[in-house]
């Protein structure tokens, strides 16, 4: 009897304490939601990053591993507008789990909560693969990110109550070195305002406007629809007299079309990181803008 009482003791226990330890699953669409997730979530939470810095999140396959973590998921947390409408609806109906269902407290949307560039009254398919919600590409502001950091708090202090103050404490952390960050760049980059550059895909909206950068030139005739020659020689003679400083392509991007553009005009391609991972020393969402930044000043 003695040994039964003991028995159940120590395997209420083992449940007791798996569910008082149990991490948050959070499936990230991109690397910088999987980073702003460990910022906030730290040790509470677990993240599975549904794709690397060098793929285009337009354009992701619904393989069985992300299946797998969807099924775990308590959050799901991406930037909408589109952009990831090609696979992650396909996964959460696969899924079949209510708490990571649109609208409910395990969706969660960047995009839904800054104000969005690039919004469309009337857009169809022939103007290539647009967004008329929005340009959805919002953590290149970093004002964004700050904005983005307090919604994801809110939603981790729902799913997962008893670490209340773990997610507070992280969230209030996070906020004074953002804002310091954020004021240390803008010192360091008043000398971009006004410059002119050359994009690969209008993908850059945000960091260009909180730069005060101006796109001259899109490389794509239609987003989504790849450079065709004709296009080129358009872009090569508007950017001709002017004063441009770069040509962006981001790290998936094909650089050919850049590269052919740079030749005769001399005009320097940059890779940006675009997302955190995109280059060897943007590790986190402070090193993504630090090397944005640098790269673009450098040029």
């Amino acid at each position: 009897m003695k040994n039964f009482i003991l028995l159940f003791v120590l395997a209420f226990s083992v449940c007791w304490s798996s569910q008082a330890f149990a991490k948050v699953n959070v499936f990230a669409c991109a690397p910088e939601w999987g980073a702003l997730a460990e910022e906030i979530g730290g040790d509470n939470v677990s993240i599975t990053v549904a794709t690397a810095a060098s793929q285009d999140v337009h354009f992701v396959r619904a393989k069985p591993s992300l299946l797998t973590a969807m099924r775990k998921a308590d959050l799901v947390f991406c930037s909408g507008a589109s952009l990831e409408q090609g696979w992650l609806p396909l996964l959460v109906r696969k899924a079949g789990d209510r708490d990571v269902q649109q609208e409910s407290i395990g969706w969660l949307m960047a995009s839904d909560y800054v104000e969005k560039l690039d919004v469309m009254a009337n857009a169809d398919r022939s103007q290539g693969h647009v967004h008329p919600e929005g340009n959805p590409h919002v953590h290149l502001d970093p004002r964004n990110i700050d904005i983005i950091a307090e919604m994801l708090a809110e939603r981790l202090l729902l799913i997962d109550r008893e670490n209340m103050a773990v997610y507070q404490s992280n969230l209030a952390r996070f906020k004074e070195k953002w804002a310091n960050l954020s004021q240390k760049w803008v010192g360091d980059t008043s000398s971009l305002k006004g410059k002119q550059v050359v994009v690969y895909h209008n993908a850059w909206s945000y960091l260009l406007n909180w730069l005060g950068m101006d796109v001259i030139a899109t490389l794509e005739p239609k987003p989504g629809v790849p450079p065709t020659a004709a296009h080129l020689e358009a872009v090569l003679a508007r950017v001709d007299n002017a004063s441009v400083q770069a040509i962006l392509v981001a790290p998936y991007e094909d650089g050919d079309a850049a590269q052919w553009l740079s030749d005769k005009t001399s005009i320097p391609v940059v890779q940006l990181p675009f997302t955190v991972g995109g280059d060897a020393k943007a590790t986190n969402l402070e090193m993504l803008f630090e090397q944005t930044i640098t790269k673009l000043k450098g040029a």
